[in-house]
């Protein structure tokens, strides 16, 4: 950490006072996992493999595909192998490292000094107040700076394997991405364009197409993908077997399927549903959105929804310090919005080979109703009067 400055006069100089203690500092890198026990993601996870084989490793890359489903536990698995000098084909034909080694019993303390994940929440722990006191909605250039192009311009603390560095960026699409003015991105490409030597650069993205064309044109994409029905109902067993006895409530067999529906593939959704609660706002909201969705207006609907998400705003803002409650506020509204739209698409699926085309019409109306409000909240409309009209949208819309 750089020292702090005896000299400050300037009162626009927001310096910040530096990091007092262990507890202040960046959470350690998860431990990663070995790449074969990646669920469900088979075309991914061959490509990796095919990589480690011909021992020549591409210099930057692209995982992209919906959230929540496993990009960044496959690009710190690969980081692993492409680190630790240890990685090999084993008996069984997979790649594995030895988890006596040196630099496995690193990584698994979530200290290795060569693999870097870069977040958007390191921005809290930056010296500078005005960087740590921004509200997190990109990764801003002090972050990339700090955590990626200086450490990427060093040599190596250790010796690596097929990799000597690793740097994993993670919703890389939250990086500036301005069309016209992009200096986060264009930073990164400069780095990109002249990589040091055996540096890898992993870029996890669910938005692929805001990264600039440039960047995208210059690294080895792999696709990811929804989990299929066997895979996500394998995860979901072992994620229920793994909750213990300690955990904030029990899930019932009936949450638990809506959550399996609702996430759509996606064990990260499932899991961020189940912490939010969301299965609870499904139980509560679901009668009168069935009602809307019958074409009947259903009173009352657009109080509730907004009720329940200044609800979940004021607890998000209680349970931390400094939280934005606009923020809080918005992130609620679009958990709303997802609950609603589930309900609809569930809907559609159940009714539509019975009732043929003109119901088919109806939802689809209903779903566009909800893109609506999304917009509108974007617009800043007061938050009341986007449910209120969504609620009277959705009956009208479903007749």
């Amino acid at each position: 950490m750089a020292k702090r400055s005896t000299r400050n006069t300037d009162p626009r100089d927001a310096r910040a006072e530096p990091i007092a203690s262990v507890a202040d500092q960046p959470a350690a890198t998860p431990a990663p996992r070995d790449l074969c026990d990646i669920l469900g993601q088979p075309h991914a996870i061959d490509t990796l493999t095919r990589a480690l084989d011909s021992g020549r490793i591409h210099h930057a890359w692209i995982f992209h595909g919906p959230p929540g489903v496993g990009k960044c536990t496959a690009a710190l698995a690969f980081g692993a192998l492409l680190l630790d000098p240890s990685a090999q084909r084993t008996f069984t034909g997979e790649w594995s490292r030895d988890p006596d080694s040196h630099a496995s019993r690193l990584l698994a303390a979530g200290a290795h000094p060569d693999m870097h994940l870069v977040t958007k929440e390191l921005a809290l722990y930056d010296e500078d107040r005005q960087v740590r006191e921004r509200k997190l909605i990109t990764i801003p250039k002090a972050v990339i700076d700090r955590h990626l192009l200086r450490p990427a311009a060093l040599a190596a603390q250790m010796q690596g394997g097929l990799a000597s560095k690793v740097f994993i960026v993670d919703e890389a699409e939250l990086l500036d991405r301005h069309i016209t003015n992009a200096p986060v991105q264009n930073a990164i490409l400069k780095t990109l364009e002249e990589p040091p030597a055996r540096t890898v650069i992993i870029l996890v993205t669910s938005s692929e197409e805001r990264l600039l064309p440039t960047i995208r044109s210059r690294c080895q994409r792999v696709r990811f993908t929804s989990l299929d029905h066997a895979a996500m109902q394998s995860w979901v067993a072992s994620w229920t077997r793994q909750r213990g006895a300690g955990d904030a409530r029990t899930l019932s067999p009936e949450s638990i399927a809506w959550l399996t529906e609702f996430a759509e593939g996606s064990p990260g959704m499932f899991s961020l549903a189940a912490i939010e609660g969301l299965d609870q706002w499904a139980q509560t909201l679901g009668g009168p959105l069935d009602v809307a969705l019958s074409g009947r207006y259903a009173l009352g609907l657009g109080a509730a929804m907004s009720e329940l998400v200044e609800a979940k705003a004021k607890a998000a803002v209680d349970a931390a310090e400094n939280a934005s409650k606009e923020a809080a506020s918005r992130r609620a509204a679009e958990w709303m919005l997802r609950v609603v739209c589930a309900r609809a698409r569930g809907t559609l699926r159940r009714e539509t080979r019975a009732q043929g085309s003109d119901r088919l019409e109806a939802l689809l109306r209903a779903i566009d109703a909800v893109r609506e409000a999304e917009e509108e909240l974007d617009a800043n409309v007061n938050q009341m009067f986007v449910f209120e009209k969504l609620a009277a949208e959705i009956a009208a819309g479903s007749r």
